[in-house]
């Protein structure tokens, strides 16, 4: 009271009344928030104004500051240029340059603010701001909550975050806790991507995104399409829990889940995985992956199905597990040849060796190699277990298999079995080259047989070939001739110039030369200690007329690609 009566003495009668209505109002203030203690009500008090009027309305006696206008109501205080305040129901309109201050660094600024002190909650309107210090949010309309910091707008609004900006046509934004929800055209931009979306959160101090409806995330070389999950921008971890895909230059992953760690490299997708290598036109399909961004690394499990683009004719291929990586490329590094007679002087010295030894050693390449690795490098794939192949012109069956896409070759082992068309090959390895989408050759190193049916299948009559090593040779996917060697042995069934059975031809010698018409085997050439025998048909038994290692496995054979995702 001593220091406004001090003030009396440099202040017109106006200022007089002013400072008494404010002194009225304080101890007005102060009693009556003492009997509303439980109700929390704080009054708005009045901290500096220019010039001060009061206005008797139908509402109540309305308190007019005009010129440099502060108020404060806790810890939080009002500027503007001018403002009127219902003392009765703690209301508040302010005009111009206002401003909200608020512990903590929290400032909100418009043209225009109306205020219910009561729930403390204010309605800013033209040129809106709020910021804590960091981040700042624009936009033309805000209903701002003190007691939470949360700001509100439905008008359009745009969030500056270090280099992150975020614009939307609604959003809350949550100035304590750092989190914000944008809806409606919502479009992120960051120079390290840009994300549109209608529906999503992000956290100005974790930089974590979170995504609630359909939403595209485009980097320098990548597009992520997701509905639901997190993205940290920060440490560059996702985690999708819904239908989503990656695509890069050469790459393509979907799923119904992916996370993924930029920094260690590491992911996995989870749920009716696509990952397509476009670079190398192949395909995997299964229920489980990891893989490793950084190596490019992956391992498939559950029913994984590798689909390879050749031509018009896809290769399938089924394993319980399926590894893949690319191939490695070799450099290897050479020392510059020592040519002058000074330097190979000097090594003579050294070394006790002859001129030609230390150019010969000079020029040689090193032992040591480098390992390239290459996203968009050839790949090769290993699949272990219970392994079904299907093509159009090939199937086949064994327990394991590599394949790589450097030299298309399809290695096939532990039991295994290749159909093409009519024909049956087995061995203890089979060895399949393609070249530009065909199949060009089938090699077995060990215990060969090849069994063709001739006839219908109630005659159980069969073409074999068996030997040591066989080697077949294809055209438009069919066998055109096979060299077997050593130790070759052969039934055949030959046929007349009226497509007559002539009877049962028995052969061996070391060495075979086997040439096929119309998929079939036509005629056998022994070569090398030949030895041959022809029987009438009616002087055998044709269902025991069969080669030692002789099996038939049309029943394993698989029939459709379908039943490779069965």
């Amino acid at each position: 009271m001593q220091v406004f009566i001090s003030q009396l003495n440099s202040y017109t009668r106006s200022n007089f009344v002013f400072f008494l209505v404010v002194i009225l109002t304080a101890i007005n203030g102060s009693l009556y928030a003492q009997k509303t203690d439980t109700a929390k009500k704080v009054n708005i008090s009045i901290l500096k104004t220019i010039r001060f009027e009061s206005l008797q309305t139908d509402s109540g006696v309305i308190n007019k500051f005009i010129g440099d206008v502060q108020l404060q109501q806790a810890e939080s205080i009002m500027y503007c240029d001018s403002a009127y305040l219902n003392q009765k129901t703690n209301n508040l309109e302010a005009f111009s340059n206002v401003k909200i201050v608020q512990p903590g660094g929290t400032e909100a600024m418009s043209d225009y603010l109306r205020y219910t002190g009561n729930i403390k909650l204010a309605f800013m309107k033209g040129n809106v701001s709020l910021t804590d210090g960091k981040s700042k949010l624009w936009c033309t309309e805000l209903t701002y909550d003190l007691t939470t910091k949360t700001g509100t707008y439905d008008q359009g609004g745009t969030l500056q975050n270090d280099a992150t900006t975020v614009s939307s046509n609604s959003g809350v934004y949550d100035v304590k806790n750092k989190d914000s929800r944008f809806k409606g055209n919502v479009i992120i931009t960051d120079p390290q991507y840009n994300i549109k979306s209608d529906d999503l959160g992000y956290n100005t101090e974790t930089k974590v995104i979170r995504f609630f409806s359909p939403s595209v995330v485009l980097g320098d070389k990548s597009k992520l399409v997701t509905s639901s999950g997190t993205y940290d921008s920060k440490n560059e971890i996702a985690h999708f829990i819904s239908r989503s895909s990656i695509t890069d230059a050469d790459q393509y992953l979907e799923a119904d889940t992916i996370n993924y760690d930029k920094h260690t490299g590491n992911g996995d997708a989870t749920g009716h995985v696509i990952s397509i290598d476009t670079a190398q036109h192949s395909t995997l399909y299964c229920g489980h992956a990891d893989y490793n961004g950084k190596n490019h690394k992956l391992l498939a499990v559950d029913k994984p199905v590798l689909k390879q683009m050749n031509g018009a004719d896809s290769l399938f291929m089924r394993a319980d597990t399926f590894y893949s990586a690319p191939v490695p490329k070799k450099s290897f590094k050479k020392d510059s040849t020592i040519t002058t007679e000074k330097r190979t002087e000097k090594s003579l010295r050294h070394t006790g060796k002859t001129k030609k030894q230390i150019k010969r050693q000079e020029t040689e390449p090193a032992t040591d190699t480098t390992v390239a690795i290459d996203s968009t490098s050839p790949r090769f794939f290993i699949g272990y277990h219970h392994v079904l192949i299907f093509s159009d012109s090939l199937q086949g069956k064994c327990d394991s298999i590599s394949y790589s896409q450097a030299d298309s070759i399809l290695r096939m082992m532990k039991s295994p079995a290749a159909w093409a068309h009519n024909s049956q090959i087995t061995g203890d390895t089979i060895i399949l080259k393609m070249d530009s989408g065909k199949l060009k050759s089938i090699f077995v190193p060990n215990n060969a047989l090849l069994v063709t049916r001739s006839g219908p299948p109630k005659a159980q009559m069969f073409d074999q070939v068996q030997g040591k090593t066989l080697t077949a040779h294809f055209a438009n996917n069919a066998i055109t001739y096979m060299v077997v060697y050593p130790n070759a042995e052969s039934i055949f069934f030959p046929k007349d110039e009226k497509n007559q059975y002539l009877g049962v031809n028995q052969g061996t010698s070391e060495k075979m030369k086997v040439y096929f018409k119309n998929q079939k085997v036509d005629r056998i050439i022994l070569e090398q200690e030949p030895h041959n025998t022809m029987t009438p048909l009616n002087q055998v038994n044709i269902s025991t007329t069969r080669l030692s290692r002789f099996i038939w496995l049309e029943d394993v054979r698989p029939k459709s690609r379908e039943e490779l995702f069965k």
